[in-house]
């Protein structure tokens, strides 16, 4: 069995060691510890970038459940990859649903994003691909307008629900059309080509949508997302995977990164009836986040839990939120299936 190289071994320590010494300051935006399992909320350009002709995704996250009422998110994604022509190109369709409701006055988010990505190979030698995807759909805001409580409500030291709270909400909910545009590059490299890599960025928002319950609400600021990954071959049974992201979005900044070890069971190694994923990941000055994951081919199953490192630990007891993912890969009975394709996007 190959045992990993010193370069290799260099290139992982230096990525935690960096990431863990980012300062940033951040927004509490709709997000997932295990982002690496919704990866069009990422960028829409990384749909299509698996080894399958589709793929289908849900991610459910409960926090906060010790400071206020739950934030409670969900996440459902399906990806379907067909070859363009005889070529090497593929063009990628998907659809993204997020539903989020958070805290006391019920605040809800639902979201329906369909996903298109084109696939342009550049080598004929190795899968290299540069994709550019298109994310936009229906979003809407809302709120319980019962379950609002202000200081004017208050009569001296009294609490008074039969006082107005002195807020004035046109709607108690809105709706509105968003956008995303994304690249990203995916490689493959070293021995036998097996291990890969990909960079993308993404430019959320880009149309700038109001989505205040406010009438004189500013626009929505642009969200950009930077993306990285490294998949890295220890040996015939074994690789790390590394993920992160960099998000800005007004004056707030989000890191959050980390790696996973998968260790394949059963004694074909090309075909593993099951493999063992352990990692932890950081998201930088918030959690850090252990991550246990099973590959059961070609379903999936994660479970990740946020330990609280922010300001906010003291009253959370260190707790955040638990998270859990479930991913079904598969391919299609076709002639041109991705399947028998030498060369595709994947990670």
């Amino acid at each position: 069995m190959k045992r990993p190289s010193k370069r290799y071994q260099k290139i992982i320590t230096l990525f935690i060691i960096g990431l863990c010494f980012l300062q940033s300051s951040f927004a509490q935006d709709l997000h997932f510890s295990q982002f690496f399992e919704a990866p069009m909320l990422r960028n829409p350009a990384l749909a299509g970038i698996f080894n399958g002709d589709y793929r289908i995704q849900g991610v459910y996250r409960d926090q906060w459940n010790s400071v206020t009422d739950g934030y409670r998110t969900g996440s459902f994604n399906g990806e379907y990859k067909m070859p363009v022509g005889s070529g090497n190109d593929f063009f990628t369709t998907g659809l993204e649903i997020l539903y989020d409701k958070a805290g006391t006055v019920g605040l809800t988010t639902t979201e329906v994003m369909p996903v298109l990505n084109y696939h342009k190979s550049l080598s004929d030698e190795k899968s290299t691909y540069l994709s550019l995807g298109f994310m936009g759909g229906y979003n809407q805001k809302m709120i319980d307008r019962s379950k609002v409580t202000t200081n004017n409500q208050f009569d001296g030291s009294v609490f008074n629900p039969a006082i107005p709270d002195g807020e004035t909400f046109p709607t108690p909910s809105v709706h509105y059309f968003d956008g995303s545009v994304g690249l990203s590059f995916n490689t493959t490299f070293g021995e036998d080509q097996a291990n890969a890599l990909y960079l993308g960025a993404a430019y959320h928002h880009f149309n700038r949508p109001r989505n205040s319950f406010y009438q004189d609400a500013s626009q929505l600021d642009p969200k950009y997302v930077f993306s990285g990954g490294l998949k890295l071959n220890v040996n015939d049974y074994a690789y790390f995977t590394i993920h992160a992201d960099y998000s800005v979005q007004g004056g707030f900044r989000e890191a959050i990164g980390g790696a996973l070890y998968t260790y394949k069971l059963g004694d074909d190694v090309n075909n593993p009836q099951y493999a063992l994923n352990l990692g932890a990941f950081v998201r930088v000055g918030d959690a850090l986040i252990p991550v246990l994951k099973l590959d059961m081919y070609p379903l999936s199953v994660a479970i990740s839990y946020d330990v609280n490192i922010s300001q906010l630990k003291t009253v959370s007891e260190g707790r955040g939120g638990i998270e859990l993912s479930i991913s079904y890969i598969g391919f299609l009975d076709r002639d041109k299936s991705s399947k028998y394709k030498v060369l595709c996007p994947h990670f």
